[in-house]
């Protein structure tokens, strides 16, 4: 059997091979965006997030009373299950279609973030709704006059945990 399956790799390649050539142009995509944000500032850096949060917003804002509409007709009681899978099935298309475009910049700012978190015991930025709310809650983010101040340390289980990874 272990010589069957090392011909088939040999012939075909291995699930690896294929899943890394399946992800190169997306890879490439976020080598191409991550230098350029390494200069923005935190908050600047935030406001990129926000902008690909608006940029789906408006994509599917055409379409948004569409996928209501499947979303009824697919919560209806005499809805049947094809009709239902078929109606989800095209309101799951179309926003991943939009997340798919943001994703090198999306991985892009995440990896940038994590550098930071990374690099620097704290991160800070202007402070948010969220930010605010979140400090209420959670030990290792901190509100100061108008900055929300975030720690790259806090305790999991007891025990306390650094963050110091930097996605590849």
């Amino acid at each position: 059997m272990s010589l069957l399956n090392s011909l088939l790799t040999m012939i075909f390649g291995s699930k690896s091979e294929k899943d890394m050539k399946e992800i190169a142009p997306i890879v490439s995509k976020i080598k191409e965006v991550y230098p350029s944000l390494a200069s923005l500032t935190n908050d600047e850096l935030r406001a990129r997030t926000q902008a690909l949060r608006d940029k789906i917003q408006a994509a599917i804002k055409e379409d948004l009373d569409q996928i209501a509409a499947l979303k009824a007709e697919a919560e209806a009681p005499e809805c049947s299950l094809e009709t239902k899978e078929a109606n989800y099935k095209k309101v799951d298309d179309k926003v991943e279609e939009q997340l798919n475009e943001i994703l090198p910049e999306a991985f892009a700012i995440m990896k940038d973030t994590a550098r930071r978190f990374a690099e620097n015991e704290t991160v800070v930025v202007t402070a948010t709704d969220f930010d605010r709310e979140l400090a209420l809650t959670k030990d290792f983010v901190s509100i100061v006059d108008d900055k929300a101040v975030y720690k790259n340390t806090w305790l999991a289980g007891g025990s306390p945990i650094k963050w110091e990874m930097v996605h590849y």
